[in-house]
Order: structure tokens, then C-alpha cells, then sequence
């Protein structure tokens, strides 16, 4: 009998692995997948973002509340979790932009940082990692060094010279970054929208788009994961403090969406593979696990 495949998801917050690659996650979980999501903090410095839940209560344990949200999630997508332990950086905000608080996760050496995560890939073992790209997807202190330690454990695993106090190494065969927030999919169902005669929740958002699409061109991967996407919403929902269920998210339906974009796509950026064009597979090439 073949080894159970295994992809594990490095995500900066809780909530983070519900709106990147959750149908993705349920799609390989319910195919036999083992799927490991893992946290690298606490959400501790997170705003309350669903007005429904900003209250002094609310804000007073949020802590707790974001590790019970985060439960529901994972049982709602069906995969495992594990905590990093770091302490979120909270997102700068202001003019100039204060300093991090000297505990978080962004200013811990990438040694220290990713010292946890090189010791769980070697006891997990995953064949495929999903991690943010070098922008962090966006431009968090949080998601950036959510790259940076993806990246230092992925390449340092494998190596058995380095962080030898964690065991026996192991090379995950592929890592992935998310490319779900393309301007070519917003344009999509912007314009599907439209046509269809509903305003769109994306306008102003297209309006206010800085730039080139720089994302679109790199994807290298879409999987078809659109039988999925309730679960997702689902486990996104179950984030209260961090997504207004009457908000944004949820304005496309469901029947549009499958039909406009039934993918989540990703960017392979290492393989010890050879690479195949047009995958539609995270695990497209690895025949035999071991």
C-alpha cells in the first residue's frame, strides 16, 4: 500500500487558512489527503472586523476567542492544526508607522522563527507546502515573515547539518505559494456580475487597484476545487470576529462563481521534480510518496 500523501499550509493568523486555499484543503482531505494547517500566531494584535462582534467583551478575550474560532474551522475543512506559538505583530498603521512591539513574530530572527516549523516538517513529513509569496500576499509584517520561515524551513528540513536537534531530516517534494488574488479573477467576476444585472462588490475595489496584474502570468497551477467553495465560506465564517458574514466576501453567488473561476490557483517555486505544464494537481508528479 502506497504512503498517504500529506500538504501542509503555513498560514500567518487564524482565519488566514479559510480565505486561501480552503476548498483546496477540504478537496484533498476528503480524497484521502492528510492535511496539516499550521499557525505561526495567536491573532493576538487582530482588530475585530465583523461590526457584529465589536464589542468590549469580545476584544477583552481575543485571544481565546480566536483559538475556539479557529477549532471550528478546522472541523468545518476537516484538517489537523498546529500552533507556531508566535505573538502576532498587529498591522502598522498610522503616519510614520510605529515600530512592532519588540515580542512579535515579525522581529524574531528567521533562525529562532522558523526553528519550530524546520522541527514539525521532520515530524509530519510533508510531500507539497503552500506558503505566501515574497510579498506575503499582502504586505503584512506577519505574512511576510510567514514567507520568510516557509521558505528557511522548506530548503533547511531536508538538510541534515542544520537543526540537527530536531531529528531525522525530511525534503517535502514541492512548495507552492497562493495566487487566489489575481486581477484577472476580480475582473472575472466583476464583468460576470455586471452582465448578470447585480452590482458587483468589487467596483471600487478594481477603481482603486494600483498597478499591473504581476500575479496572473505566474500561476502554474489551478485546482478545481469549486464543489468545495460552501465549505470555505463555511470555515471563513466561522472566523466571526474577523469577517462581517453580511460583508464582501459573500456577495458573488455561489452558482457564479463556480461557473466563472472553479479553480484556486497557486505558483510552483521549488520542486525536486520535474516541473508538469498546466498543472491541476498539488501532488501532480509524486507517484510514489516515498
Amino acid at each position: 500500500m502506497s504512503e498517504q500523501l500529506r500538504l501542509m499550509a503555513v498560514h500567518a493568523h487564524p482565519d488566514d487558512e479559510s480565505s486561501k486555499g480552503a476548498a483546496t484543503m477540504a478537496k484533498y482531505v476528503r480524497e484521502g489527503v492528510d492535511v496539516l494547517v499550521v499557525t505561526c500566531t495567536g491573532g493576538e494584535r487582530g482588530s475585530v472586523l465583523n461590526p457584529k462582534m465589536d464589542r468590549p467583551e469580545v476584544w477583552e478575550n481575543i485571544t481565546e476567542i480566536r483559538r475556539l474560532e479557529m477549532e471550528r474551522a478546522r472541523e468545518i475543512l476537516g484538517v489537523h492544526q498546529s500552533w507556531l506559538g508566535f505573538v502576532d505583530s498587529g498591522l502598522p498603521e498610522g503616519d510614520p508607522l510605529p515600530p512592532l512591539p519588540e515580542d512579535c513574530f515579525a522581529l524574531q530572527p528567521l533562525e529562532v522563527a522558523s526553528a519550530p516549523l524546520v522541527r514539525l516538517m521532520r515530524e509530519y513529513r510533508p510531500h507539497v507546502v503552500l506558503t505566501y509569496d515574497e510579498e506575503g500576499g499582502y504586505p503584512h509584517p506577519d505574512h511576510i515573515m510567514c514567507h520568510k520561515v516557509s521558505m528557511e524551513a522548506f530548503e533547511a528540513a531536508g538538510d541534515g547539518s542544520r537543526y540537527q536537534e530536531f531529528g531525522a531530516p525530511w525534503q517535502p517534494l514541492k512548495l507552492y505559494y497562493h495566487m487566489n488574488f489575481t486581477k484577472d479573477r476580480v475582473i472575472a467576476l466583476h464583468e460576470a456580475m455586471v452582465a448578470a444585472g447585480m452590482d458587483s462588490p468589487y467596483g471600487e475595489w478594481l477603481e482603486n487597484w494600483q498597478g499591473e496584474d504581476t500575479k496572473s502570468a505566474r500561476i502554474t497551477t489551478r485546482v478545481p476545487c469549486e464543489e468545495y467553495f460552501e465549505l470555505r465560506d463555511d470555515a471563513l465564517r466561522a472566523h466571526e470576529t474577523q469577517v462581517d458574514p453580511d460583508g464582501r466576501w459573500f456577495h458573488v453567488p455561489m452558482d457564479l462563481q463556480r461557473k466563472i473561476w472553479p479553480t484556486e490557483d497557486y505558483e510552483l517555486v521549488r520542486s525536486l521534480l520535474p516541473k508538469i505544464p498546466d498543472e491541476d494537481d498539488l501532488f501532480a508528479g509524486i507517484s510514489s510518496p516515498a
